[in-house]
């Protein structure tokens, strides 16, 4: 508690300081009194005064002279040691100790309090201004909100602020610093509707509360609460400057969440749209293969071959693994991207994997070559081998779509540190554009004449990903593109788990 705030104890104080020095001066005085004049202890005594009145206000200072003047008379007016004034010159020496340290105290207690004015006024400015600052900066509404109830706490010492906003018609406290308000405070706060019902933004004291209407463009806003405070009619002005700068930074975020939000609704709408336009499209030939394939099995009156019916019976089925093959990476890759789906880690000889997969592809590598360069020392990794199989697929799928037909696809791995595999498929197709590196791999990123969604990279980013390593795409050496991902090499088994394994084959 400071002495602004606390003016008895200020004055407890003072008077205790002048007192103090008083004695301590005359204690000085007294072994040297016979050779001192008498206006001399007059002049002395000035300073316990001056002390009292700084340290103390005025009242401290009309102590100080009043103890001063006693002294004064007691220990250096003869006869010594009594009240009684003897020569006419030394009433006039006290007269003009009385008359003069009185207004003295005056002059020095208005100074004294100017300069404390004047340096609250210098703080609260400079916090005033920080808290200007802190509005413009880009925050959500409840940290602004916060920001600003602690710091008009801070700079008016108030017992209790708060910020009332509207929500669904009526007034809510939406942030307080100190105590919160009372029930019987709101009622006094609150008109009996509820809501804003006047743009006066004069402050107003409604039994100890200052209220003032926040307001921005001839539009309520909110109401700032203060209680307990130590503002008075000279800082109202500020108060009132500081309000407006408030109305104006919560209008600013609340207009630019709206603006967020309907942004969000609008892009959630425009991916929803095209989610759907793209899942149609990679939906629509298998489907349309499925169709045709059974109205021909299901139609009686056409006369077709056991053969005939088996290459259908085989088309239908392919294309239905193809559709819920489709299914199955959209599910897996919203549950990654959710948090639901972690990968079940597994040890697994990579070309093993990268044989199985391009034997599943059979038909649809429509006449390309895919040459397998993996080394037969290359260790297992360590991964979702389900995971991988999906990813190995679509980046194949994609290399069969952009390269030109009889044209070869490689699937190259090899070791890119101790722990560490890296696989690449290149295609010779027409590549991609460098700044186009990192769009190819976001969502309905597609390329120029590419049939297919789109959604192929995305869901091999988000399982390699979800592995903790890293896909890319490189340019190709003599054109196309090469896409690489990373692996982990499983980590090599015990010694004596690997002996047991060895013994047992």
């Amino acid at each position: 508690m400071d002495w602004e705030e606390a003016p008895m104890r200020r004055s407890v104080i003072g008077t205790t300081v002048a007192l103090a020095t008083t004695a301590a001066l005359a204690a000085a005085m007294l072994p040297v009194r016979s050779h001192l004049s008498v206006a001399t202890p007059a002049l002395v005594l000035v300073v316990p005064v001056v002390i009292g009145v700084v340290a103390g206000g005025f009242i401290a200072g009309i102590i100080s002279v009043g103890a001063g003047f006693l002294v004064y008379d007691f220990f250096f007016i003869p006869p010594y040691h009594t009240l009684s004034v003897g020569a006419p010159e030394n009433w006039v020496a006290l007269g003009v100790y009385a008359v003069v340290m009185i207004p003295v105290s005056w002059v020095v207690a208005n100074m004294n309090a100017a300069k404390a004015y004047a340096r609250r006024q210098g703080h609260e400015i400079r916090e005033l201004f920080e808290l200007s600052h802190l509005l413009v900066k880009d925050k959500s509404l409840d940290v602004l909100l916060s920001t600003v109830v602690t710091s008009m706490a801070e700079v008016f010492a108030a017992r209790q602020v708060a910020l009332l906003l509207p929500d669904a018609g009526r007034l809510h406290v939406a942030a307080f610093a100190g105590e919160p308000l009372t029930d019987a405070q709101l009622r006094r706060i609150v008109p009996g509707t509820g809501g804003l019902v006047t743009l006066d933004t004069r402050p107003s004291d409604r039994d100890g509360l200052l209220v003032l209407a926040l307001a921005a463009a001839a539009r309520p806003v909110g109401l700032l609460v203060i209680a307990g405070g130590a503002t008075t009619h000279l800082e109202r002005e500020p108060l009132l400057l500081f309000a407006n700068h408030i109305a104006l930074a919560i209008e600013r975020v609340q207009l630019r969440d709206d603006a967020l939000r309907a942004s969000v609704g609008e892009e959630a709408a425009r991916l929803a749209k095209t989610l759907v336009t793209a899942v149609a499209h990679d939906l629509r030939a298998p489907l349309t293969s499925i169709k045709a394939s059974s109205s021909t099995l299901a139609d009686p009156e056409l006369d077709i071959s056991s053969e005939t019916a088996r290459r259908l019976a085989t088309l239908i089925d392919v294309q239905t693994d193809r559709l819920a093959e489709l299914v199955q990476n959209l599910l897996d890759m919203s549950r990654i991207q959710a948090g639901v789906l972690q990968p079940r880690y597994a040890v697994g000889s990579l070309s093993d994997l990268v044989s199985s997969v391009v034997d599943d592809l059979g038909s649809r590598r429509r006449g390309h070559v895919v040459r397998v360069e993996i080394p037969d020392e290359l260790p297992p990794v360590d991964a979702d081998l389900a995971l991988i199989r999906r990813v190995l697929t679509n980046l194949l799928e994609n290399a069969i779509r952009h390269s030109p037909k009889s044209t070869p696809i490689i699937v190259h791995a090899a070791l890119c540190g101790e722990d560490c595999i890296e696989v690449s498929v290149t295609d010779h197709g027409p590549g991609v554009s460098p700044h186009r590196h990192s769009e190819i791999f976001q969502l309905f990123a597609r390329r120029t004449d590419d049939a297919g969604a789109g959604l192929g990279l995305t869901i091999a980013k988000t399982f390699i990903e979800a592995h903790g390593q890293r896909i890319w795409v490189d340019d190709a050496a003599g054109g196309g593109a090469k896409f690489c991902f990373t692996l982990a090499v499983a980590a090599p088994l015990p010694e004596e788990v690997a002996f047991a394994t060895h013994s047992h084959h």
